[in-house]
């Protein structure tokens, strides 16, 4: 037998609870506003993380918010970060920064209510027919031939890269050659092939801070869980 009972939350939410009435015994489900499932996620997250000194109060809300996302706990000591990367990412979205992301995916996935408060603003390229045709042309993937695309757009921004390797290491050797220098780089394809090579190459340059998953692992969903945390945190949460 399934009962359910439900009452007004303090805010305009509800909560209800259910009861299965089973032979072991009784099951409670709770279903809350989305700030407090968001709030009780990351409770959980930290007790079952428990203490952890590889992250300072800076960067673990943002390794959380992952965790978060994907429900991946190995994502502890994979998260890597160049030390001006946090803060470089929270003055470009305060100064209204554009993000370039490697897919629409990434565009969706990030919160525009939120950057838009400070003016900030989502753009992809994949799909411009410059890029489809040039990708052709080229014999390339239309992820890298994107980067080039954003060239003249890159300086300051914030290039977020979850899927194609090809486009973060484009957009490294566009740095390693001077032309571009975006404020922050999210760079986490995921995959097997040139994932990890792309990752390194990006932890090897000294010129752009930058925010990345050692390994394989990766992803559009934890690349913009990055970029949702870092406008959380330019509007002072």
């Amino acid at each position: 037998r399934v009962l359910f009972r439900s009452w007004p939350l303090a805010g305009n939410g509800w909560e209800m609870k259910e009861w299965m009435n089973g032979g072991n015994g009784e099951m409670m489900l709770e279903y809350n506003t989305p700030f407090e499932i968001e709030k009780r996620s990351f409770e959980i997250i930290d007790a079952e993380v428990g203490e952890q000194s590889l992250y300072n109060a800076e960067q673990w809300p943002i390794v959380r918010r992952m965790i978060h996302t994907s429900a991946d706990f190995e994502l502890v000591g994979l998260v890597k970060f160049h030390p001006q990367a946090i803060s470089s990412g929270i003055e470009a979205i305060k100064k209204g920064c554009l993000i370039i992301t490697d897919t629409k995916m990434a565009c969706c996935g990030i919160r525009k209510a939120q950057i838009e408060k400070f003016k900030s603003r989502v753009e992809t390229y994949i799909d411009r027919q410059e890029v489809i045709l040039k990708a052709k042309q080229f014999e390339t993937t239309r992820a890298k031939a994107a980067v080039d695309f954003a060239l003249p757009f890159m300086d300051g921004a914030i290039i977020v890269v979850g899927n194609a390797p090809t486009a973060l290491i484009r957009v490294v050797e566009l740095i390693e050659e001077d032309k571009v220098c975006p404020s922050l780089i999210i760079g986490m394809p995921v995959g097997f092939v040139n994932v990890v090579e792309a990752k390194e190459m990006l932890c090897a340059q000294n010129k752009v801070p930058y925010i990345t998953v050692a390994g394989r692992k990766g992803g559009t969903p934890l690349a913009c869980a990055v970029v949702n945390q870092l406008a959380v945190m330019a509007d002072g949460g």
